[in-house]
């Protein structure tokens, strides 16, 4: 027999029940490389939606650039992700991360420990050592809680497409050209302000016996119609 348990109502501050870090690199306004984690994020085929507040040095290079690199890292990297945390690329530093105890960092890779290596289709680097980078651009902006007028535009969603893939040779799953291995891949989790790694498998899942390709989105076909910019630019 099934025991019911009864829900209770409760008002958390935070609703971040758990999704992967991201570590987002963008360009900055004098050339220089910005690296922010985040885990607002979640992903619909070859697009991303990203909720960032709109002070942060994040999204004014995303609103001035339209480019970025979405740096997934694994759970051996909860230390590199960790160092850049109360850290900001924007001087000076915007009054709510202020009053948190944020502290501007010009050098947000040298802080992480991390490697920047050149994209092949947008300005901002990679992150050499993250298994998983996804090369994007700026599709479009969505304004968050823009019906409350406490907070108009104080929050936004931007929606990015993905021109590039590049992983690790380590996780791809063996005998495929273009599959993860879920084994191999461990993602950073954060859940409500705390990292996590993934457990093992827990059932298994009747989802998964839909072939991945029926899921292929048509923005494949338009990453591989990307110029790499060193072609473009005959670098």
């Amino acid at each position: 027999m099934t025991t019911t348990v009864a829900h209770e109502p409760i008002e958390p501050s935070i609703l971040y029940f758990g999704t992967p870090v991201v570590l987002i690199s963008t360009r900055s306004e004098d050339g220089s490389a910005n690296l922010a984690p985040m885990s607002s994020a979640f992903w619909l085929g070859w697009r991303a939606v990203l909720g960032l507040g709109r002070s942060s040095q994040t999204a004014r290079n995303l609103l001035r650039e339209r480019s970025c690199v979405l740096n997934l890292p694994s759970d051996a990297q909860a230390g590199a992700v960790d160092r850049l945390a109360m850290t900001t690329g924007a001087d000076p530093v915007p009054a709510r991360k202020y009053e948190r105890g944020y502290r501007y960092v010009p050098d947000k890779f040298g802080r992480a420990g991390l490697t920047p290596v050149a994209s092949e289709t947008v300005a901002p680097p990679r992150a050499a050592e993250c298994p998983v980078a996804m090369e994007a651009v700026v599709e479009a902006v969505h304004p968050v809680a823009g019906d409350d007028p406490r907070q108009p535009g104080s929050v936004l969603a931007f929606e990015v497409r993905v021109q590039r893939v590049l992983v690790h040779p380590e996780i791809r799953l063996a005998g495929t050209e273009d599959r993860i291995d879920p084994d191999a891949w461990r993602p950073l989790i954060m859940s409500f302000q705390r990292l996590y790694g993934l457990g093992a498998e827990v059932y298994p899942s009747t989802l998964a016996g839909i072939p991945e390709r029926w899921y292929r989105s048509p923005d494949v076909d338009r990453a591989r119609a990307v110029t790499p910019l060193s072609a473009a630019t005959g670098r």
